[in-house]
């Protein structure tokens, strides 16, 4: 009698059980970036602020819906290529994965988009700064930071009134985002008046740019503005001073990394190098973000790149989206997300317009001292 006693309270604890496990919701967030390749720097910095995001979660007991909600992360890497980047997009898609917090480069997030949106998921770039990327049409795409229009065109304007550059040459790396932000900046040069002497053109894998280089040499360049990351400009700063070149070299927040004076190997000068990133908080923000930067480098034991806290912005503010619509359904949630309006992150006052852009995006200006990333303002 003891033994069938025994076994119907076994078989009770294995009901109760399952049924508890049922009330679990398993909520899957996809992440993509870069975590091989050139700049795997920063597709790893970006991967780290998305499992921050989720451990931090799983700690709080979220629940959606009355169900307490168990997050997952399901981490692909694109290398930063756009193939890559759509078989990436659509690994995610066959996994059913709730929502997609990447890609980091334009020249990804732009085709990966589209299986997105053909999917009905959102997706949220933490870095993605392309304009085309929110101009076509899909209702799944959002982003955490300030565009290119924004980004580059302020860089240019920044170039004419702050440096007096008399003659600005541009140099792009042909990828979405560096072609891009360069063409904005151009456009913000002119705007304020100023004038390009050249314009150049070479690769994100390149290494070796000294036929460009002494092209514009002859030039007499005050002022040179990259278009590119920092795996690139790093070289290309180290090839500038072999030649002799002394002119400002500016960027955007490809370049605005805390490795680019390690990459240009000690031939940085002082205030040379001025970049912006496209995000900015000062005021009280800025408290939130020291304190995300400090706890991200207690628990992975390495400095934040760049873009890791928009990285776990973006993931709350998906799973904030969840918490409000009462679903991780993304056909429930997506209408909620596009409205999100005033969230309050670690990287600042959170809203989307109507295109899934960032209103009001703030940039951060920088440059570097000692070779050190020294922070010279926000402009919004």
């Amino acid at each position: 009698m003891q033994v069938k006693l025994n076994v119907v309270v076994a078989a009770a604890a294995a009901l109760l059980s399952g049924a508890a496990m049922a009330q679990d919701l398993v909520v899957k967030i996809g992440h993509v970036g870069p975590t091989s390749g050139a700049i795997a720097h920063l597709g790893k910095d970006n991967e780290l602020g998305a499992r921050m995001a989720i451990d931090d979660l799983n700690a709080k007991g979220v629940t959606i819906g009355g169900k307490k909600a168990k997050f997952e992360l399901l981490a692909e890497d694109d290398a930063g290529d756009p193939k890559q980047g759509t078989a990436a997009a659509q690994k995610l898609v066959d996994s059913k994965v709730n929502g997609v917090v990447g890609h980091l480069n334009s020249g990804t997030s732009i085709p990966a988009s589209k299986i997105y949106s053909d999917a009905g998921i959102p997706q949220i770039s933490p870095s993605a700064t392309a304009t085309q990327y929110t101009r076509s049409g899909y209702k799944t795409a959002f982003r955490v930071v300030a565009d290119d229009g924004h980004l580059g065109g302020t860089l240019g304007r920044y170039a004419v009134k702050e440096l007096k550059g008399q003659s600005i040459a541009v140099i792009d790396d042909k990828t979405a985002y560096g072609a891009g932000v360069a063409d904005e900046f151009v456009k913000g040069v002119k705007a304020a008046g100023g004038k390009t002497v050249g314009r150049e053109s070479t690769t994100d894998k390149s290494t070796d740019f000294t036929a460009i280089l002494t092209t514009l040499k002859g030039k007499k360049p005050d002022v040179i503005f990259f278009g590119g990351m920092d795996a690139v400009a790093g070289p290309m700063l180290r090839q500038m001073k072999q030649l002799g070149i002394t002119a400002k070299f500016m960027g955007g927040d490809g370049i605005c990394t805390a490795k680019l004076p390690e990459l240009a190997a000690g031939t940085m000068a002082d205030d040379q190098v001025i970049c912006a990133e496209a995000g900015g908080v000062e005021g009280e923000s800025k408290k939130s973000l020291d304190a995300f930067k400090a706890k991200f480098k207690e628990k992975y034991k390495v400095d934040v790149q760049i873009y890791a806290p928009y990285v776990y912005d973006a993931v709350n503010v998906l799973v904030n989206a969840m918490v409000k619509a009462g679903s991780s359904d993304p056909a429930k949630y997506l209408p909620v997300l596009a409205k999100t309006e005033g969230y309050k992150g670690v990287t600042g006052t959170i809203s989307f317009d109507n295109k899934g852009d960032l209103k009001n995006g703030a940039l951060t200006m920088y440059t570097y001292k000692g070779g050190a990333r020294s922070e010279m303002g926000v402009v919004h």
